[in-house]
């Protein structure tokens, strides 16, 4: 009841919007608004984690266990729309309680059973200085309050700058993001750990695949991916 009146009481003086139409939400909505909920274009994916579409991105690329994203990506949409202002409209608290939202369906599933640590895509100083935060560390905090796992976010950094992927082909993409990628000493830490890596977007698993190459170097470290977002290619065997 104390939440209910503080969440009311908020609204009052800033009310918040749904992150995808930008309707007021009611008091026992979070992130999006009930309509918005029921028409978003969820994958499925975390109830077959270890056989779908994504997954099959990565096999023979890297070695990896469960794979899901919430969401399917295409431009021109309330779901680009949300993640863009995530990335570059300074907007680090809607990619957290994206990353709640995400983890609370995910739940529902089991996803994230047996998962021991999560990581994020890092992203270079330059990079970092520039957005302020890293939305991907930003969405596996939303994840851990809603599971309780932790996050290490000094395993592994990003040690080259990669310009954006946005417009390149999928081996300009997979060149791109080559070498880009080095453990840490803290990545001792994820030794025979079942790590979950966490990414804002998927389009072809190149940034997923370098990094995940190198968090497989680590001793019995197991790895599963997950991402707010899948962009549908035409590679996809349905």
């Amino acid at each position: 009841m104390k939440s209910s009146f503080l969440t009311k009481l908020f609204d009052l003086i800033a009310p918040r919007q749904c992150a995808l139409c930008g309707q007021r939400l009611a008091a026992s909505e979070s992130v999006v608004c009930g309509p918005c909920h029921l028409g978003m274009p969820v994958t499925d994916y975390a109830a077959k984690p270890y056989d779908n579409p994504m997954a099959r991105l990565f096999w023979g690329q890297v070695a990896v266990e469960r794979v899901a994203a919430l969401l399917f990506y295409k431009r021109k949409t309330d779901v680009a729309a949300m993640i863009h202002d995530m990335k570059y409209h300074h907007q680090p608290g809607l990619a957290r309680r994206m990353g709640a939202y995400a983890a609370r369906q995910f739940m529902q599933d089991n996803f994230f059973e047996g998962i021991d640590v999560l990581v994020p895509i890092p992203l270079t100083h330059r990079r970092k200085w520039q957005r302020g935060y890293n939305q991907s560390l930003e969405i596996c905090r939303g994840i851990s309050e809603v599971t309780g796992i932790p996050v290490n976010k000094k395993a592994v950094k990003r040690v080259a700058f990669s310009s954006s992927q946005t417009r390149m082909t999928i081996q300009e993409r997979r060149e791109n993001v080559e070498a880009v990628f080095q453990l840490t000493r803290r990545a001792d830490a994820l030794r025979n750990r079942h790590v979950l890596l966490v990414d804002d977007v998927v389009t072809t698993g190149s940034t997923m695949t370098a990094c995940g190459c190198q968090l497989c170097q680590v001793e019995g470290l197991r790895l599963s991916l997950m991402s707010l977002a899948l962009v549908p290619t035409a590679r996809f065997t349905w």
